[in-house]
């Protein structure tokens, strides 16, 4: 099975009243993880890579670690989405490469720091959607800025600093015709999102629920959506680990999201200290082991695990095979019958 649109799975899980997580990655073993969850959880996938995966990987290494993805896991649908793409030169040179779906950012100035204006979030969506859908390619759009950096990417302000406006959402989601609209509603990219459990106060749903009445039809984006295990915190600081107390965000408050609207869950905080603590604990246990192979195999299962039960509680278990998947040239030819209103 190819690479598949981001947009077919998100109309599905729409369908279907679920989620799909978005997992990122930054080398093999983290793509072998994210595939044996999927295929132990019958799951369709996503699998992202931000602007610093793409350079610490390299394009062409990445790519071809996709195909094989697709070549060993034929049943499973598998979109290759860029994070964050920071201008639409980023985003056209993702497309041009073979990702599946992108990112346009335009919250951000190119410097992937700065809020911008509206007119240019606008503007520069807007293009990468006239490109991308031409080839059948998904766009997702941000409205609304993140706080926290990861991946030296995000405002670096408190995840409260700048909510998206349910309002200035409509106008955006009519002026870009894109397929995914992110929102800012108080989470933040890294592991230290929240000093305490959050509340009503630190995490906005009912900001997320009045921006999916007034777009119903449109697939909503959760970022920063990792819940920062205690149990995965704990091993890390067990094994000579020094993290400071953090919480991420709650499972529940997710499936709250699901119920209304959103579709896409980004994920990678999660990942990375499953990854982590499986290490330190080879290392600390086996100070004199030094092949990687004894330490990233159980890193990769520990991901494997934390992947497994993200899919199911995202809802995403058992619907890998509920639908055949649409080419790129179908999903430009269905793009083009529908062009996006000036």
């Amino acid at each position: 099975m190819p690479l598949v649109s981001l947009r077919q799975v998100l109309d599905e899980a729409a369908k279907g009243g679920y989620g799909v997580g978005a997992f990122n990655v930054n080398n093999m073993e983290q793509i072998q993880a994210i595939m044996e969850a999927a295929r132990e959880t019958k799951s369709p996938v996503i699998i992202q890579a931000s602007r610093g995966a793409r350079a610490y990987s390299q394009d062409r290494f990445l790519y071809h670690l996709m195909l094989a993805a697709t070549e060993l896991y034929p049943e499973i649908p598998t979109v290759l989405h860029l994070d964050h793409g920071n201008s639409p030169e980023t985003c056209l040179s993702a497309i041009e490469m073979g990702f599946t779906s992108v990112m346009m950012d335009g919250s951000l100035l190119p410097d992937g720091k700065t809020p911008s204006s509206f007119e240019y979030n606008v503007e520069a969506t807007r293009k990468v959607v006239e490109a991308a859908h031409a080839k059948g390619v998904t766009v997702e759009g941000e409205i609304g800025c993140l706080g926290g950096i990861e991946d030296g990417h995000g405002a670096g302000l408190d995840g409260l600093s700048h909510l998206t406006d349910p309002a200035q959402a409509v106008d955006f989601v009519k002026a870009t015709g894109l397929d995914a609209l992110a929102i800012a509603i108080g989470t933040s990219h890294g592991a230290y999102k929240f000093s305490s459990k959050p509340t009503g106060e630190t995490l906005k749903m009912e900001r997320l629920i009045d921006i999916h009445k007034r777009l119903p039809g449109v697939h909503l984006v959760m970022h920063g959506s990792s819940s920062v295990p205690q149990d995965l915190q704990d091993i890390i600081n067990k094994y000579g680990g020094k993290l400071k107390p953090t919480w991420g965000v709650p499972v529940e408050e997710i499936q709250l999201g699901i119920k209304n609207g959103v579709r896409k869950i980004n994920v990678d905080t999660d990942s990375r200290l499953a990854i982590t603590g499986a290490i330190r604990k080879v290392f600390f246990e086996k100070p004199e082991e030094f092949d990687p192979r004894s330490y990233l195999k159980p890193a990769r299962e520990a991901m494997k695990k934390v992947v497994a039960l993200r899919m199911t509680q995202f809802g995403q278990a058992g619907h890998a095979n509920d639908y055949k998947p649409l080419s790129l040239e179908t999903m430009a030819n269905s793009y083009a019958a529908q062009p996006v209103a000036v």
